[in-house]
């Protein structure tokens, strides 16, 4: 079998080749995915959400004590971003059957990550769990047709006298964040 190089690409094609980007993103500090099983049969799925301590808090989490256990659904070519909370941590579960782009980055000044954001998909059929620390904006989008879920876990009541939710423009690091990249 004969081995290529970028010499045996025509000159029309050669300035245009790259290579796409596969390292690691930047992080956010206290932001955690974490794979859940996702168990498949013939007859459908099961994927364990959380589990609680016998005080009620996670157990991946021993400090988050769940306060209220909250559904959204976003319709297509939407997008809900971006906010923070000063008291608030969240845990979101995406369904492995739908999708949706999650957008974060640092808002804490005194963080050592802070202005580092976060790009990336949940569900995608993954079973995954996404910790977003108070302080950490956060965002998400359906950018495809079909309606998406989510579930998502607080530590916090909401309230709608006093609600722990600061907004910031949806487009505070550029309009393109929320566009599906091309190429």
């Amino acid at each position: 079998m004969q081995v290529l190089s970028k010499e045996s690409i025509g000159e029309d094609y050669k300035k245009n080749l790259s290579v796409q980007d596969y390292t690691r993103k930047p992080t956010i500090e206290g932001v955690q995915i974490i794979n859940n099983n996702l168990f498949v049969d013939d007859g459908g799925c099961f994927a364990e959400l959380v589990r609680l301590n016998d005080n009620g808090n996670l157990m991946l989490f021993p400090e988050f004590k769940v306060k209220q256990s909250s559904y959204s659904q976003m319709m297509p070519n939407t997008i809900k971003a971006f906010h923070l909370h000063f008291n608030q941590e969240d845990v979101w579960f995406v369904l492995p059957s739908d999708r949706l782009l999650i957008g974060l980055f640092d808002a804490r000044k005194d963080s050592p990550t802070y202005k580092n954001s976060m790009r990336f998909i949940m569900g995608a059929g993954k079973a995954q769990l996404l910790y977003i620390p108070r302080g950490v904006a956060h965002g998400l989008a359906n950018l495809w047709p079909t309606t998406s879920s989510m579930i998502y876990f607080v530590n916090q009541c909401f309230d709608s006298e006093k609600p722990d939710e600061h907004r910031l423009p949806y487009d505070i690091l550029g309009a393109d964040f929320w566009e599906i990249k091309r190429g």
